[in-house]
């Protein structure tokens, strides 16, 4: 396994860029600010927070990835949580900023090339997993992706299937995360170019 890099003295690297990114954040609703003002919080407790060694919780980003019209969605049937989720997971120590992270995870664990981030989170959520013995907490910083046209998938090791949905007719085993997270992106995300 490859170590965490530590945060550097003057601050700079992918833990300041994530308290940056959630101090600027402006949250859709009183649950999501609760949910900023905690990661923030997280954030300035622990230096190494944006690590999965961080062994309260540790930032992680992902991804829903939609077509250009918005009425599509590309899901994965993760492999070890057997539920069709968005893109995305941990960050590893290459990752300069949160965006560039989800968008990492996002094409790694898609196979597309060309996928526009806008560097703006949608949502955020925090769910427990077992990442260390005793558990552990996601810090999910949550973006929107756009494919490009004609985009070509394929399935990653991390994932039992990927496929395209409506936004309007998800799959199940899909929980109200994923839900949220489609549909607040396709209201609310800014476009492939801005």
């Amino acid at each position: 396994m490859t170590p965490a890099p530590s945060p550097s003295a003057d601050g700079a690297g992918l833990h300041a860029d994530a308290v940056r990114v959630l101090r600027g954040w402006r949250a859709p609703d009183a649950a999501q600010e609760r949910l900023r003002l905690d990661f923030v919080r997280h954030l300035e407790e622990h230096p190494d927070g944006t690590w999965r060694e961080c062994v309260p919780g540790h930032i992680t980003a992902s991804t829903i990835v939609l077509d250009g019209s918005r009425s599509r969605v590309l899901l994965t049937l993760h492999r070890k949580v057997k539920a069709w989720l968005q893109l995305g997971g941990h960050c590893e120590p290459g990752d300069a900023t949160l965006a560039g992270a989800a968008l990492r995870e996002a094409s790694e664990e898609s196979g597309i090339d060309g996928l526009a981030l806008p560097p703006v989170p949608v949502r955020l959520d925090r769910h427990a997993v077992r990442c260390h013995p005793e558990g552990s907490w996601h810090l999910d910083v949550q973006y929107a992706a756009f494919a490009p046209p004609g985009a070509r998938h394929a399935i990653s090791d991390e994932s039992d299937d990927l496929r395209w949905f409506p936004v309007d007719a998800l799959p199940e085993p899909t929980d109200d995360v994923v839900r949220r997270l489609v549909r607040d992106a396709v209201r609310r995300a800014p476009g492939p170019t801005g």
